[in-house]
């Protein structure tokens, strides 16, 4: 996951690095999987695999917390998960609003892993007059007109951009406008924000991009099948994440819709 935007956290102040706080995430889910399986301890290095890092990073990152583990016993699991839950902010509810109820703002709105990890889909908010009411995982869908209002009267800090790029900034500066500082945008496009408000970007398309390099690499080409010219179908691909190629709304963009 990419950062739209650099912006020094309330944990940097704290002397916790900006990495250290990107793997929280990781570790929390990996000993949330041992909470489940009633596992007690776990040593530096059973973590360490599970969460994907190697275990020297894992006990550095853990010392920022003031957590060292036990030797010969290793870290008790239920502790750090409530250490760790804490340091990330989940033991209190966030309110979250999601705006755009297309088809990925509605498989968000069906995601049941916020709630689980502190978080409360408080709207769904969509410009189509047509969406208005319409029940999505249970939630009836509002209207834009009513951001603002939703925003203030249900303390959201936290929103979710889920619209088409041509729309993203507009919606990014109404959600700042009306108080909210954090943002997690799966539109197609980089936004514009004030100091004091953090952006994280989610770009599926761009992870593809690069999975397809690596597959490129893996196989040995260079190019087409006959060792350099490009065929039909990779000069499509080109143009389609160049904006070479015209579609219905005009150029295709550089990075597809999410």
């Amino acid at each position: 996951m990419a950062t739209g935007r650099t912006h020094r956290p309330a944990t940097r102040s704290r002397g916790i690095p900006e990495a250290t706080v990107a793997r929280l995430p990781l570790y929390l889910r990996a000993l949330t999987a041992l909470s489940e399986r009633s596992v007690p301890t776990v040593s530096s290095e059973e973590l360490a695999a599970a969460a994907g890092v190697n275990s020297a990073k894992l006990r550095k990152d853990f010392s920022y917390l003031g957590s060292y583990g036990t030797r010969g016993v290793g870290y008790d699991v239920e502790y750090l998960v409530y250490q760790i839950s804490r340091e990330l902010g989940l033991t209190q509810d966030w309110p979250v609003v999601i705006v755009g109820i297309g088809n990925l703002g509605a498989a968000l709105a069906n995601y049941g892993g916020f709630a689980s990890r502190g978080f409360r889909v408080a709207a769904l908010i969509d410009a189509d007059p047509a969406m208005a009411g319409k029940p999505v995982a249970g939630i009836g869908v509002q209207h834009t007109d009513e951001l603002e209002h939703i925003i203030e009267s249900n303390g959201v800090s936290i929103g979710v951009i889920a619209t088409p790029a041509g729309a993203a900034q507009q919606v990014c500066d109404r959600l700042v406008a009306a108080g909210v500082t954090s943002i997690l945008n799966f539109a197609p496009t980089v936004l514009t924000v004030p100091d004091g408000v953090d952006v994280r970007k989610v770009d599926l398309s761009i992870e593809l991009q690069i999975l397809a390099f690596h597959e490129q690499r893996k196989a040995g080409e260079d190019g087409g099948p006959d060792g350099g010219a490009p065929t039909p179908a990779t000069r499509a691909a080109a143009a389609a994440v160049t904006g070479d190629r015209k579609g219905p709304d005009g150029d295709v963009p550089a990075v597809m819709p999410a």
